[in-house]
């Protein structure tokens, strides 16, 4: 008979944060070894990462950003150089040394910005589910969302932001699951939502990507229809040596709609050394 697989306890997780510029960057942190800092999506807050947050501490000392604006952490304003800039401080002010960079969505585009600009601070990056530049129908549907959500609220756009994050099917099969999610999206800082749209809607630092210099791993989920698979196919063809995987199945979290496939998808990058 097989051996049971024994279960590993929970790693504690706490509350930190240090002041950069005057504000305040909050993360929660859990686990030892290489670090590796998790970035957000727009749509869903750093609570996106609570089914991997675990898994990833078994092995590394796992940092779960709130990006400025968002959660705990004060707002720098809506360019994403200076997020960019912020968040590279911080990552000092943390003590973390090459940590690994992990971004979903709006965080991904934060990540590889952080590394554009601050060349040497990360060993690794992993992109899941962004892009170098939107094309017009994305720039479009950020204009779009953002001009409905300051005419009528967010709770206008809740429908829309929850297609973005998850496909018919995945909202249809895990009803409890989405309305969490519907609720953290309406949590979201206003101001932060209408400036984030803006920066995303002019994003484009195709002609950068060669400059990138760390190793990178490129996910998508192939149902991700915010930021599409063609869009995950440009950034890894631009980023010298860059790898690329499509998780069958997920859309735009797909740490959140599949754990144990998206840690699977990044096992063995992260434990490279």
């Amino acid at each position: 008979m097989q051996a049971p697989v024994p279960t590993l306890p929970d790693v504690d997780f706490r509350e930190a944060s240090v002041t950069v510029g005057g504000k305040r960057l909050s993360a929660r942190i859990g686990g030892s070894g290489t670090p590796i800092v998790l970035f957000h999506s727009l749509l869903a807050d750093s609570s996106s990462f609570d089914r991997i947050a675990q898994p990833l501490a078994q092995t590394h000392q796992v940092v779960v950003l709130d990006l400025p604006g968002f959660g705990a952490s004060e707002s720098v304003g809506s360019s994403l150089d200076a997020i960019a800039d912020h968040i590279a401080l911080g990552i000092a002010a943390f003590g973390l040394e090459q940590p690994i960079l992990l971004g979903n969505g709006y965080g991904g585009f934060i990540v590889l910005l952080t590394a554009m600009r601050h060349p040497g601070l990360a060993s690794r990056l992993v992109l899941a589910d962004c892009g170098a530049a939107f094309p017009e129908p994305g720039r479009a549907a950020f204009r779009g969302m953002s001009a409905a959500a300051k005419e009528k609220g967010l709770d206008a756009i809740a429908d829309v932001a929850m297609r973005r994050l998850f496909s018919a099917q995945f909202q249809q099969q895990n009803p409890q699951l989405v309305e969490e999610r519907r609720k953290r999206f309406l949590a979201v800082d206003a101001a932060t939502f209408h400036g984030a749209c803006d920066a995303l809607a002019t994003l484009d630092i195709r002609a950068a990507l060669r400059t990138v210099a760390a190793p990178v791993l490129v996910l998508v989920g192939e149902q991700d229809e915010a930021t599409p698979p063609p869009m995950a196919r440009e950034l890894a063809a631009g980023v010298p040596g860059a790898r690329l995987e499509v998780l069958a199945g997920c859309a735009h979290v797909p740490q959140l709609q599949a754990p144990e496939a998206f840690m699977k998808a990044i096992r063995h990058f992260i434990d490279e050394t």
